[in-house]
């Protein structure tokens, strides 16, 4: 908001799919992501798939892929080079010196030297397609999905419905600890103090008092969810109600989220399952209003979890706060790329020259390890398949984590990302105690019950710093900082922040 008739120039804003974009250079540059990304999001697999938090999941599968199948296609190549040219060759060359063939042995050295040449050239252009790619979907204008081929129909359809994902399945493990799987960090976990919601309101025009009018959870969460962004303040605010079961209680859901035992759950159901596990828990099932603020750029996420708990003649409310700092410094490496000129045929000589050796002798190990791997896994999933359907095994199918959580390492916060976050977890706290107290005085509610538990929970404060483990929630729900995170790859504070 500014005052009428000022007109101020607009500053440089981060891009909203910065994180996206960041990932997917990611993907080109380092090809154990970029492998780890593919077999997640596009094998064939039982497990969920975590919330996609911001990113593109189906850009960031796409850009994968394209990285796989490009260093793939060089190893191929690679070994066919290495087969003739090192191990054909090189004992040749050695035969002819030792026997005096002078003949025989120049053109098998001239074979070796062919062969290393041609590497060279194989492994210069890989890293220069790779570069391009990163560099084209980093800075480029066009969006990221459309940066890439597509993959699999199927898997493109399943990633969209993973964006407006209304259900999350959990991994069995994490029912003790964090039932929000992906979503970072604890910043906070409490219930606040019950309001009494059987009192009538007064009637403002005298005569005694309102008639309360009726309303459930699925009514309360339904306004908040409308209301929220407006009144907390927060444009971009992600409001949806999800559906949270533990992993080996997805069959009892039924068909709506698990059509096929041997297949992965879905990431959609029918909204009145949704509110059927707000009206009354099922087993190891409940659903939370699920509030996402991502801060400038994506760069940090703030979600708070909410749950109605409406039992007469009481209300309160469950609330549960989580937090995603920047992206590990790794994700950095494409603004540090030379662009052009001297600098950028310079650096892809020297990588060229540095990993043509080590590329050309393990080219055929590396294929080798990679079409293990994927039959072990095959075989992993036959298994499971075959104790699912032959010996009704109660699998778990609940998500572990979400990509964007793993990437992330609390040693990239800066001061702009943990100001911004606890002003987000603030407005929310507050947003959620306006919204309350409006619907119960549209519904003729006395507010006084209300009143005296918002003091009280108002005290609640936010500290947006670091990882969070067991026993270390300060007062006040303050957070202590844990440098030593698991998973965190270290590099000085504030890296990453990609261009505006």
């Amino acid at each position: 908001m500014t005052a009428p008739g000022r007109r101020l120039p607009e500053l440089a804003q981060y891009r909203t799919d910065a994180v996206t974009r960041h990932l997917c250079a990611g993907a080109h540059l380092d090809e154990d992501f970029a492998r780890d990304v593919d077999t997640e999001l596009t094998e064939d697999r039982l497990r969920a798939t975590g919330l996609s938090l911001g990113i593109d999941l189906r850009a960031l599968a796409r850009h994968a892929r394209a990285a796989v199948r490009r260093i793939d296609a060089r190893d191929r190549r690679l070994a066919v080079i290495c087969a003739v040219g090192v191990w054909a060759a090189v004992p040749v060359l050695l035969y002819a010196v030792a026997t005096a063939r002078w003949d025989l042995a120049y053109t098998a050295a001239a074979l070796v030297v062919l062969a290393y040449a041609s590497a060279w050239w194989l492994v210069h252009q890989a890293e220069s397609r790779a570069r391009t790619a990163a560099l084209t979907v980093e800075h480029g204008a066009q969006r990221p999905a459309d940066l890439a081929p597509a993959v699999e129909p199927d898997v493109e359809r399943r990633l969209l419905e993973q964006k407006r994902a209304n259900v999350v399945p959990y991994t069995a493990s994490a029912e003790r600890t964090n039932p929000f799987v992906g979503s970072g960090s604890k910043l906070k976990e409490t219930v606040w103090q019950p309001i009494d919601v059987s009192r009538p309101a007064e009637d403002p025009a005298g005569g005694g008092k309102l008639a309360v009018k009726p309303f459930d959870a699925v009514d309360l969460h339904t306004y908040v969810a409308r209301e929220m962004e407006n009144i907390a303040g927060l444009k971009g605010l992600q409001v949806r109600n999800r559906l949270y079961v533990i992993g080996n209680h997805v069959p009892y859901v039924g068909a709506e989220l698990l059509p096929d035992r041997l297949e992965r759950p879905r990431a959609q159901i029918p909204k009145q399952l949704v509110q059927a596990g707000l009206m009354q828990s099922g087993a190891g099932m409940r659903t939370y209003l699920s509030l996402v603020r991502a801060g400038e750029g994506g760069r940090a996420i703030v979600s708070m979890h909410l749950r109605a708990r409406l039992h007469h003649p009481s209300l309160t409310w469950e609330v549960s706060a989580y937090g995603i700092p920047p992206l590990q410094a790794r994700f950095d490496r494409v603004n540090r790329l030379p662009v052009d000129g001297f600098e950028r045929w310079w650096s892809l000589v020297r990588h060229a020259t540095g990993a043509t050796g080590p590329a050309l002798i393990g080219a055929a190990s590396r294929l080798s390890r990679r079409s293990s791997d994927r039959r072990r896994r095959a075989r992993a999933l036959e298994k499971t398949r075959r104790e699912i359907d032959k010996r009704h095994v109660l699998y778990d199918y609940g998500a572990v984590d979400s990509i964007r959580e793993r990437v992330a390492d609390w040693d990239q916060l800066g001061y702009t990302e943990r100001t911004d976050s606890q002003d987000f977890l603030q407005r929310l706290q507050q947003g959620v105690l306006i919204a309350t107290e409006r619907f119960l005085k549209d519904h003729n509610v006395d507010t006084s019950s209300y009143d005296q538990a918002q003091q009280v929970i108002n005290t609640h404060t936010y500290t947006f710093q670091g990882s969070v483990q067991a026993g270390v929630i300060g007062d006040n729900g303050t957070v202590n900082h844990h440098n030593n995170a698991p998973g965190a790859q270290g590099g000085p504070a504030g890296q990453g922040r990609g261009t505006p």
